[in-house]
């Protein structure tokens, strides 16, 4: 019965918020301002999932300015854990198909996230570009899930380039994100699934590293992420973690 009576809960979520998108970027559509605006709306869809998410932001995340962020990509509740670190004037590249997601997609598309095609190299390095370009011009962050795809339960996967020739090229630091594993822990039939933990860390001071240390750069960030996600899962395993304060 939970798991209906959540079921149809989420989707009545989804759709009302796809409705209130249309309405709400009827007037500046795929302006990055709505990113962070319908970021929040979705953390804090935590609850209706059983999740009680904990969010770590450093006081100092408000001067990052513009920046390349970097997160772990799990499953489809990134969607309410994730989001709960989205900061004003940042948006998230995402495959082109995300577009056709019902009713998500619309949403993604009008909050002023981009798109690209994964399946096209040539338009990817042009969008690697142009991502630039807006960096540039907008003062504006991008999110990045750099293992490329979900990791469901294997771990931090390996990483792709494009997130690193990214920073690199519009010469701006790279902000790790990483949240706590969870794979296989949401079970909507059951009311209380635990905590997850979503950090900011410090940015990463892309000056120095060369054009040509892309890799070293790109091995930096997997093990500084890597360590911070075994230490986050260690700490939700605790016997006594459930007297930590959850934050949504």
């Amino acid at each position: 019965m939970l798991f209906i009576i959540r079921t149809i809960l989420i989707i009545i979520a989804v759709i009302l918020m796809s409705v209130y998108a249309l309405f709400y970027c009827m007037l500046s559509p795929r302006n990055p301002k709505n990113t962070y605006h319908f970021a929040k709306l979705f953390s804090k869809m935590s609850f209706l999932v059983g999740l009680k998410v904990t969010v770590r932001i450093p006081e100092s995340a408000k001067n990052n300015g513009s920046v390349v962020y970097i997160a772990n990509h799990q499953n489809n509740y990134d969607m309410v854990t994730t989001t709960g670190a989205v900061v004003p004037g940042s948006v998230s590249i995402g495959k082109k198909s995300l577009v056709f997601v019902p009713f998500f997609g619309i949403i993604y598309w009008l909050t002023g996230n981009i798109l690209i095609d994964r399946n096209n190299t040539d338009k990817s390095r042009n969008t690697i570009t142009d991502v630039v370009d807006q960096m540039r011009a907008k003062d504006l962050a991008v999110w990045i899930f750099p293992e490329g795809t979900r990791s469901r339960g294997r771990g931090l996967l390996p990483f792709k380039m494009g997130a690193f020739h990214t920073a690199l090229q519009a010469g701006v630091n790279i902000v790790p994100t990483v949240i706590s594993n969870t794979h296989q822990q949401v079970k909507l039939n059951r009311w209380n699934n635990g905590e997850v933990i979503v950090e900011m860390l410090d940015p990463i001071d892309t000056s120095q590293y060369k054009t040509r240390e892309i890799r070293r750069l790109c091995n930096d960030s997997h093990a500084i992420m890597l360590a911070k996600y075994n230490q986050l899962n260690e700490e939700v395993n605790r016997p006594d973690q459930n007297t930590i304060t959850a934050t949504n």
